[in-house]
């Protein structure tokens, strides 16, 4: 079987899927894997989880701890992240997330749709130690997101189980159907202590040029500081800086105008 057919083999998309499915056992920021770690995480044999590792370990996209055998994510994870970011022009974000965190008080983030999840990919709130994935359904960022979903991301339908994360979190797609309604209306999404108590979250749409959410972009505070007075400076100050990511994160040749023009 030549290379190429291999490729085309369900054999071959499987054992594609799983070894990607051992690297997003890492997205939750825990501690390092083992093996067993893997392959219980994954529903599969602990010779095969082995065997998926040690061919990422290979490749650079895992490393081990020499003293206790567990795994973590490889150099060649940091690299492909570190030029995705910059190809998608998100250094050119920071600025502006950190401009308007300044002005406002609160924590500025910009978040794009990764499957079931708000995946924060520039902001205050990217640090080591915390996790950049959120739920869609229980998150401004999120319901921006699905409320000016892409073609092909799909709406609440598409979704899993809705988990509460408190006594507010939407957990009915009917409810969370009639919420995102609401945001296309107001053209902004609340998030009330619904995926925490005690903290506030205000979110509004980074377009594309066909209307859908290229990002979404949050300011995140507590009660105290997003007050209902502060409420529409505060948007104002969230779709002015949308406004500026809008242009400043299209690639150099869609900021071109168009030949002839």
């Amino acid at each position: 079987m030549t290379e190429t057919a291999a490729a085309r083999a369900p054999g071959g998309a499987q054992a594609v899927r799983r070894a990607l499915d051992v690297l997003h056992c890492f997205h939750d920021n825990g501690p390092d894997l083992s093996a067993s770690d893997l392959a219980r995480r994954l529903g599969l044999p602990v010779s095969t989880a082995h065997r998926l590792a040690r061919t990422l370990l290979a490749a650079g996209f895992l490393e081990q701890d020499p003293r206790t055998s567990r795994y973590r994510l490889g150099p060649a994870v940091t690299e492909l992240g570190r030029l995705s970011y910059h190809q998608r022009g998100l250094h050119l974000a920071a600025p502006e997330l950190a401009d308007l965190a300044e002005r406002t008080g609160a924590t500025a983030d910009l978040a794009l749709r990764g499957g079931p999840h708000a995946v924060i990919v520039a902001g205050g709130s990217v640090t080591p130690k915390v996790g950049l994935r959120r739920p869609l359904h229980s998150t401004a960022l999120g319901k921006v997101l699905l409320a000016w979903a892409r073609p092909g991301e799909g709406g609440p339908g598409s979704l899993p189980p809705l988990p509460a994360f408190t006594d507010r979190t939407i957990v009915d797609p009917v409810a969370l159907e009639r919420e995102l309604a609401r945001v296309r209306a107001d053209a902004y999404a609340l998030n009330d202590g619904e995926s925490a108590l005690g903290v506030r979250t205000l979110a509004v749409p980074v377009l594309d040029g066909t209307g859908h959410a290229r990002f979404a972009l949050a300011v995140r505070a507590t009660p105290e500081v997003i007050t209902p007075e502060r409420t529409e400076w505060l948007l104002a100050e969230a779709r002015s800086c949308a406004r500026a990511l809008e242009v400043l994160l299209l690639s150099p040749a869609q900021r071109r105008p168009p030949a002839g023009a």
